[in-house]
């Protein structure tokens, strides 16, 4: 990348954002800080209203705005590909805005560009998966999303399979501060005023849900990121590794996300496939019915968790 082309990509990035550090602009296009100061001192002389904080980072003065947005025929069709798959992801609300979106990014493209992605858009077509998606997938996802923006409490209607609650339905309060997609569902990650203890609340175990008027302070609650390294810590979301020979990992299709599939790698003619987990039981079960075509990576307590299980299995057998 040029170094025009840099500064008009730095500056896109600066709008994109209320905040941004020198070094988050370093990383992002792989130059030093030396550099990044350079850069934000030359759009600061070409006119641009760059305000730089000490210890804070850069941001553009309010009401300052680029032109109208050119993409790159490859960058268009990188955003239609993925309105392809989130629209499986989201509610018609969203589906509507972002259709609305594309439409606003079609608007901007040259007639060439614009023709290639209509013809990309009759070519690509993400299908339905064999196994029916709940009723509740992604129900109430617009109303937590803007819970979690407002900090405000919400109540909703639980139905708990697992744990203390096994089995019931009971009333909740919940304070909401994050959203996280795994295990082939959404998930709400929420303090709960019942329990008074943080609670992982799967979308579609939710049979009702309510915002309320009453807000909480989001301050008391970790990030999400945070959130998701202390539950990693604390074994309440275990990540589990498994060599699968490759003759059945490509039977293994949808199934997979059922048990936390998150991303796998080639490792010869066998494939590491990568679990995240609230359940390793359930996980384990599952497992047993391969048998000899796969391996137990990490970690050591799964492992044992494995072994516990062909032994249950084995005074099970007849002799």
């Amino acid at each position: 990348m040029n170094r025009i082309d840099r500064l008009h990509a730095i500056l896109v990035h600066l709008q994109s954002k209320r905040r941004v550090t020198g070094q988050e602009l370093a990383d992002r296009f792989g130059i030093s800080l030396r550099s990044v100061y350079r850069d934000v001192k030359a759009l600061e002389e070409s006119g641009v209203p760059v305000i730089g904080e000490a210890g804070i980072g850069y941001s553009i003065m309010e009401g300052y705005r680029l032109p109208p947005v050119m993409f790159t025929q490859e960058e268009a069709t990188a955003i239609l590909m993925g309105v392809k798959l989130t629209e499986r992801f989201t509610d018609e609300g969203t589906r509507r805005q972002i259709e609305n979106a594309l439409f606003k990014i079609k608007s901007v493209l040259r007639t060439q560009d614009r023709e290639h992605l209509e013809q990309v858009s009759d070519t690509v077509v993400v299908a339905a998966g064999r196994i029916p998606v709940d009723e509740n997938f992604n129900k109430f996802l617009p109303d937590l999303q803007k819970a979690i923006i407002n900090s405000t409490v919400v109540k909703l209607v639980y139905f708990a399979p697992y744990k203390e609650e096994a089995g019931e339905v009971s009333q909740r309060e919940i304070e909401p501060f994050g959203l996280c997609y795994y295990g082939q569902a959404w998930h709400c990650f929420a303090w709960c005023r019942l329990r008074n203890d943080y609670r992982d609340f799967k979308l579609t175990r939710i049979r009702d849900l309510q915002v309320c008027s009453d807000k909480f302070n989001r301050d008391q609650h970790p990030s999400l990121q945070e959130y998701l390294q202390r539950m990693r810590k604390q074994g309440e979301l275990q990540e589990v590794k498994i060599c699968f020979e490759g003759s059945i990992a490509r039977y293994l299709g949808e199934q997979k996300y059922y048990y936390g599939f998150v991303s796998q790698e080639p490792m010869g003619d066998k494939v590491c496939m990568t679990f995240l987990t609230g359940h390793m039981e359930f996980l384990g079960r599952w497992l047993l019915s391969f048998t000899d075509l796969c391996e137990v990576i990490s970690p050591e307590p799964f492992k044992d968790l494995v072994y516990t299980l062909i032994g249950q299995l084995q005074k099970k057998l007849p002799v």
